[in-house]
């Protein structure tokens, strides 16, 4: 189960790594607003696209196999039987109760300094 996490995980920082490529090369709706006024092209400005492109189809598919290996890492990392995880998709709670979570008690002061204290009257420290 573990291999196949690893595995999924390095598809997944590939194909966001990929995604972010392809939506930084496309060319953005707003990008001709600065040419297309005055030119007569500004209808396509708020207008439809027309086809689309290989860019486009591809950051499609991309971000499918994107939501698609994100969902399957969140069912594998809650669905973990094995060493790696705490305790196998239990809480964080949960797994600290299974510890041995004791708080240390510090020694008991001795009875005779506590009543030397208190009976003597004086801030002194009792000797």
């Amino acid at each position: 189960m573990q291999h196949l996490y690893s595995t999924l995980l390095a598809v997944h920082v590939v194909i966001s790594l990929s995604l972010i490529g392809m939506i930084l090369l496309q060319h953005g709706k707003g990008a001709d607003m600065g040419a297309a006024f005055g030119s007569g092209s500004a209808g396509s400005l708020f207008g439809s696209r027309g086809s689309a492109t290989f860019l486009s189809r591809t950051t499609a598919v991309l971000a499918t196999s994107f939501f698609l290996t994100s969902m399957g890492l969140a069912w594998l990392a809650t669905n973990k039987s094995g060493s790696t995880g705490s305790s196998g998709g239990a809480s964080v709670i949960d797994s600290f109760e299974e510890t041995d979570n004791k708080i240390p008690v510090p020694p008991a002061i001795d009875g005779s300094d506590a009543q030397d204290s208190s009976t003597s009257g004086s801030g002194d420290i009792p000797q």
